[in-house]
This record gives C-alpha cells, structure tokens and sequence, in this order.
C-alpha cells in the first residue's frame, strides 16, 4: 500500500487532508501547528524529514515559495527523508520559475515533482470539488491522480514541463480577481440604484454576466460576512506571481494591476485577513456608499 504523506493543514490543505483519510488513505502529516491536525485521525509527524521516512508520495499546500522550499530542502526538510523513487506533489500556489529550479533539485535525489494548484476555495477543498492544474511527467502525475481525485473535480494536466501548472494558476487567478472585480462593481451600481440586492442578484447569475464569484461571494458580499475562502494577503501573494509572470512575458494586465492596487489599500487598513470579495469595500469606499445600507 502506498504511503501518503500530506504537509500543511492550512485553509485548503485540512479539507484535502480529510478528504484523503475519507478515501480510505492511511495518511501521514505534519503542519508548524499540531494543533490543526487534532481532528484527523491519521499519524502525525514530528517534522517533514520523519514524515519523508514515512511516505512514498507527499502532497504540500503551503502558502509561498519560501515556504515550499523549507519544508522540502530545509534543514528538517522532507527530501532528506524520502528514497528515490518518491513522489512530491505541491498543491501550494508559487512561482512558475521556481518550480522549475525546485523540480531540477528534487531529481537530484531520485525524486520526481509535480506541480499541482488548485482551485475552488475553502469549500472546494472540503466538499472535493476542486480543480486542479498540473504539470510535470505524465507518469508521475499519473501516480499522483487517484489520490487527487479524493479532493477535485476536475484534474487538468496542463503539460509536462514543470511549473506549467503554476503557470494556468496564474491564468485563473487573473480570472478570479477580475471576476471579483466585476461582481463588486455591478452590486455596487444595484445599491446606487435603489434595487433588492438579493433579487437582482437572482436575475443576472444566470445569464450571460453570471460567474461563480459572482453566485459564491455575491451572497456573502451582500450580507457583509467578509470570512475567507481565501485571504487579501494570499491573494495579494498570487497577483504578485501573475504580474511578475507577465512582466517577464512582456504582457500588460491593466485589470489585474487595478486590482492588486485596490488590495494594497485595503492591506493598509488592515483587512488582509479578510475574504478577497472585501474587495467591494475599496470600491465602497470610492463610492461613499455600502452594501446592505
């Protein structure tokens, strides 16, 4: 049987992590707060090179670059701990660029790398129905696929180059953000207007302007419930990567910096914890109106 080693129960990687125990996976972990992995009964590892001893694949969903490097190639990372022939898939969203180098080291030790991010929020991790982009040899990510599936709906292997499905991410995150974007404009416009909220959300999601920002944060922009599915500073982190992406790319993405800008703001005040549609508060606040109000 395959041991499966899964590192950081974050916002995202607690759900992935249940959903693999409840696909029967005997499952190993390790996270910088124990505390986070009380309610899965599964083993618990003192750091990542004892959870390396312990695992023929580990999947990793940590939240930057620096990050994915420490828990693999840190002191106690988990490279030093896995033989040859193992497998690492990181579902952490990171830089193309990097993945690539931290690829090339890992095959170094007989070790094969897959980049995997995913998509679809805290309650796509917990209801497995994210979507995920990967690349990487298509044998490895065949290896990687039927535990995946414990979590997603969708896996889409985007090539086998390494780093081209952090390279999609960063495609969907541009997506997400202008999607976002919209959604915060249009209810905006409603409440200058005087409309129902809720009913004139129920009129457009369907049609041609609907979107699943639009149909998952709308609801929870209009009651002003501004908890995360995924943070302002996560997100700030990803539009980073997408930016320096296209700087490198010579490509100019005037929404996205808009919205990067927009963040900014609200970081300053604060509110990087909260959900990315607080959004619609910088908006709020150029307006001189709320939702809701």
């Amino acid at each position: 049987m395959t041991r499966v080693g899964f590192i950081g129960l974050g916002t995202m990687g607690h759900g992935m992590a249940a959903n693999l125990l409840m696909a029967g996976n005997r499952l190993t972990v390790w996270n910088r707060t124990p505390e986070k992995a009380v309610d899965l009964v599964c083993d618990v590892a003192a750091n990542p090179i004892e959870l390396g001893k312990t695992s023929d694949i580990v999947f990793i969903c940590v939240s930057d670059t620096p990050d994915v490097e420490a828990v693999v190639f840190g002191e106690d990372g988990v490279i030093h701990g896995l033989e040859g022939g193992a497998l690492v898939v990181d579902h952490s969203t990171i830089s193309p660029g990097a993945t690539k180098a931290l690829a090339a080291r890992a095959a170094e030790s007989g070790v094969a790398w897959v980049d995997a991010p995913v998509s679809g929020g805290a309650e796509g991790a917990e209801n497995g129905t994210l979507a995920i982009m990967v690349g990487g040899p298509a044998e490895a990510v065949d290896r990687a696929r039927p535990y995946m599936e414990a979590y997603s709906r969708t896996i889409t292997h985007i090539g086998e180059e390494p780093g081209s499905g952090q390279m999609a991410k960063a495609v969907n995150q541009v997506l997400v953000v202008l999607n976002e974007l919209a959604a915060s404009e249009a209810l905006l416009l409603a409440q200058g207007a005087g409309l129902d909220l809720d009913t004139t959300l129920a009129a457009v999601e369907g049609g041609a302007g609907g979107s699943w920002m639009l149909s998952n944060r709308g609801p929870q922009m209009i009651e002003r419930n501004w908890q995360p599915g995924f943070t302002i500073d996560l997100q700030q982190k990803d539009l980073r990567i997408v930016l320096d992406a296209a700087d490198e790319l010579g490509v100019p993405l005037p929404g996205v910096s808009l919205v990067f800008q927009l963040y900014r703001a609200l970081q300053a005040q604060g509110l990087g914890s909260e959900g990315n549609h607080a959004l619609v508060k910088a908006l709020e606040q150029l307006a001189g109106i709320e939702l809701g109000s």
